[in-house]
């Protein structure tokens, strides 16, 4: 038979790579310390690590890590096929409409509008890795561009998540715990995100799925609220060294 040039061929003895592919966690314990050792019923977020002036070609920038969920700014957010465990599409989906609009609605009433007539400000999201709350971390890190681009803000904005599952909540849920209904399917099962202006007090965006009773909702956004002043002196900081180290760069030729 001849052989077909055009082609190469794989090697003689390989492999599947799922074979490689670890296999998540059967279901997430609604009782004791969660998967990554953080507490239940506790502001416990997980750690965050932010830089700003990423990407050089852009006017302003953002990159964030929490866990291993990350986003990098690069009008609409996306998720990389490869960024979580069902690989997705190029095209965008029904999630990521959702993202974005949820996304614009938080940024816009931070943003001094009327400073910027007939102009049009474009915030580019790619969803590297989603391990979890991805909204509330996008909602930070385009916040953080905005600032870095020297677009003029009232106040930055903050994003926070809750996953609550019955008596019990987990705050900054990871990708599993998102995705997990739990034992009890018919009370106080859901999800929220918020929004937050530190500086002003002020809610500018707030998502909720599932089914919450009025005292559940009211008592997540208070602690999705204080999720986001935990986050707020490392995001202050960031942004201030990115400040200093545009100020002491040498003017372009």
């Amino acid at each position: 038979m001849p052989t077909d040039t055009k082609r190469v061929r794989g090697p003689d003895v390989s492999q599947s790579p799922s074979l490689f592919v670890c296999q998540p966690a059967d279901g997430v314990s609604p009782q004791g310390p969660r998967a990554d050792g953080r507490r239940r019923d506790q502001v416990d977020v997980r750690p965050v690590f932010v830089r700003c002036g990423l990407v050089s070609q852009a006017k302003g920038s953002a990159y964030i890590e929490a866990g291993n969920t990350k986003l990098i700014l690069t009008t609409d957010m996306r998720f990389a096929p490869f960024s979580c465990p069902e690989r997705g599409s190029w095209i965008q989906g029904s999630q990521e409409k959702d993202f974005s609009t949820m996304l614009q609605e938080s940024l816009q009433p931070a943003v001094r509008l009327h400073k910027y007539p007939r102009s049009q400000i474009e915030v580019n999201m790619m969803v590297l890795e989603n391990s979890g709350s991805v909204l509330a971390h996008a909602i930070t890190c385009a916040s953080l561009a905005l600032a870095d681009a020297g677009i003029e803000m009232y106040d930055l904005v903050l994003g926070c998540s809750l996953r609550q599952n019955g008596a019990s909540y987990v705050a900054d849920p990871t990708y599993a715990e998102e995705n997990d209904r739990g034992p009890d399917q018919s009370r106080n099962q859901g999800s929220l995100t918020v929004a937050f202006l530190p500086s002003l007090n002020q809610i500018s965006g707030l998502q909720s799925d599932g089914e919450m009773s009025e005292d559940t909702l009211t008592a997540g956004v208070r602690t999705c609220i204080e999720g986001c002043y935990k986050l707020y002196p490392l995001v202050q900081q960031v942004l201030s060294r990115c400040v200093s180290r545009a100020a002491c760069a040498p003017p372009p030729r």
